[in-house]
């Protein structure tokens, strides 16, 4: 089947948009790149052109994006970029930093790397970190809790990959990026491009970039097949960016899924998500309190029994 000009074009955007931002974070003026809310702004800009390239050139008609899935999906974007990332850096960044300064450590050969060979770096350290916290998610059920929710999406979006439990989106957040001293720009960068690769990853835009880029990002057809209904696909595919990982370690799969979701295809809604890790304790407590409940009500019904067989042991005598 021969491919569209708008196909081979729509191919080529998501290392076009890759190109953009090295470009961007390596040549643009050092205030702009360097302010402090630059990857505030940056960020969300990526996914919302992302969602736009979805209304011209959608991959699926069902994963078409709704008010109830924008809305959504926008909650928990809010939520990473302002909860999440404040866990982080008081839970797991400056932590990593008090601790580098207290043993003394020095990585000032960090910031000497050429500047795309930083951004490598540091888009290794994340995705590596990543990847291994991904496949303990699937192989451990107190792990899974947290990051089922993220499976019983019914559809893919731009957003998505932000959509999960709290738990789970603080869990996939951190890093040691912060026991180095790699120049701001280069971490900047390296963010923003895992955005572009991972938003791409999870949206309903029909493109599939050339085979180098899929041979080292994820792309929608690798982790398509990763949210597929079927158990066995869902072992598979683990990268969140760095596709290249799954082929070292030897959980690459080809495919692509257009069902997705968990179980019965279930959508869980915000609350649900939210207490899903929960969900067996709270099970496990209410079957507790049912067990209770009889020998409760039996004993406070004891005395009114016995008064019932005094009452008709006297009217027998009579």
């Amino acid at each position: 089947m021969e491919t569209s000009l708008k196909d081979r074009l729509f191919n080529l955007i998501p290392p076009a948009m890759i190109a953009v931002v090295l470009s961007f974070w390596a040549f643009g003026p050092r205030s702009l790149v360097e302010h402090p809310w630059a990857l505030t702004v940056t960020s969300p800009l990526i996914v919302i052109a992302i969602l736009l390239l979805e209304a011209v050139h959608e991959r699926h008609a069902g994963w078409r994006m709704n008010r109830r899935e924008f809305l959504t999906d926008l909650y928990y974007s809010v939520l990473s970029a302002t909860v999440i990332a404040w866990l982080t850096q008081k839970l797991s960044e400056e932590p990593l930093v008090a601790l580098k300064a207290s043993l003394g450590l020095t990585t000032a050969w960090a910031s000497h790397l050429p500047w795309l060979a930083q951004v490598a770096m540091v888009i290794f350290l994340i995705e590596f970190g990543q990847y291994w916290m991904h496949r303990l998610m699937h192989n451990w059920t107190p792990f899974w809790l947290t990051h089922a929710p993220h499976h019983h999406i019914t559809q893919l979006n731009a957003a998505k990959g932000a959509v999960g439990n709290p738990i789970e989106l603080f869990l996939i957040s951190l890093s040691v990026v912060a026991l180095f001293d790699f120049d701001k720009t280069a971490i900047f960068a390296a963010l923003n491009t895992m955005g572009v690769i991972s938003v791409f990853a999870h949206a309903n835009v029909r493109a599939d970039p050339p085979i180098w880029y899929s041979f080292f990002f994820t792309t929608i057809r690798h982790h398509s097949l990763h949210h597929s209904t079927d158990y066995e696909s869902t072992r598979c595919n683990y990268g969140n960016s760095l596709i290249l990982l799954d082929r070292i370690f030897g959980t690459y799969r080809e495919g692509e899924g257009i069902l997705v979701g968990q179980d019965d295809r279930k959508r869980l809604t915000i609350r649900e998500q939210t207490m899903f890790p929960f969900a067996p304790m709270i099970e496990k407590f209410k079957v507790w309190r049912a067990a209770k409940q009889p020998r409760g009500a039996l004993a406070e019904a004891s005395p009114a029994d016995d008064l019932d067989r005094d009452a008709a042991g006297a009217k027998a005598a009579a």
